[in-house]
């Protein structure tokens, strides 16, 4: 199955900083529930696992990220994320162009088109709850990239760790992707539509 998502947003931020926040793997990761980076492989290549949570059973996704491209000039991006289900046949693919412009109001506006071709398990739920939960969480990764981007100034210190920026801050603390709770909320909102 793939799915297809473009959202934009716009952060209280400058452009410089939120382009150097999107080409950035371990700050990024850090507005992405459940993941984490366990090895940098190269200067633009990644390893990395997402911890998800369905009801009382956990299982995990492990796999690479690489940018494959960066333009400094015109700040356009694109990621290229693969993953396998550890000790399962699911797998999934991401191929995620970004965006970054300065806005009228001194900001930026951000705007992603991803590409998400997934198999396995996950598919038992349908493509309507699926693209659905897309959604919630590509709203609940644009509410922490917000904070994170509007919370530091963009003359905050940073250091190299692995060839790559990092936050002084270190890394975040392990979480898990709650994908049940996603769920319920997808059926309620569907809900919603069909009483409207």
């Amino acid at each position: 199955m793939s799915i297809t998502i473009a959202e934009s947003f716009s952060v209280d931020a400058p452009v410089e900083r939120v382009w150097r926040f999107l080409t950035t793997p371990q700050e990024v990761v850090q507005s992405i529930p459940g993941a984490e980076l366990t090895e940098v492989l190269g200067e633009r290549e990644y390893a990395g696992r997402v911890n998800v949570r369905v009801g009382p059973i956990s299982t995990a996704y492990a796999g690479k990220a690489t940018l494959a491209s960066v333009d400094e000039t015109t700040r356009n991006m694109r990621l290229i994320g693969e993953g396998r289900e550890t000790g399962g046949s699911g797998a999934a693919k991401l191929v995620l162009d970004g965006s970054v412009t300065p806005n009228a109001g001194g900001g930026s506006d951000v705007r992603i088109n991803a590409t998400i071709d997934i198999a396995g398990k996950v598919m038992q739920f349908g493509r309507g709850l699926v693209e659905t939960v897309s959604q919630q969480l590509f709203q609940q990764f644009v509410q922490h990239a917000r904070a994170q981007l509007e919370a530091i100034g963009a003359d905050a210190p940073n250091e190299r760790v692995g060839g790559a920026e990092q936050a002084a801050a270190g890394p975040p603390p392990k979480r898990e992707l709650r994908i049940l709770a996603l769920l319920w909320k997808a059926l309620i909102d569907r809900l919603r539509r069909v009483i409207r």
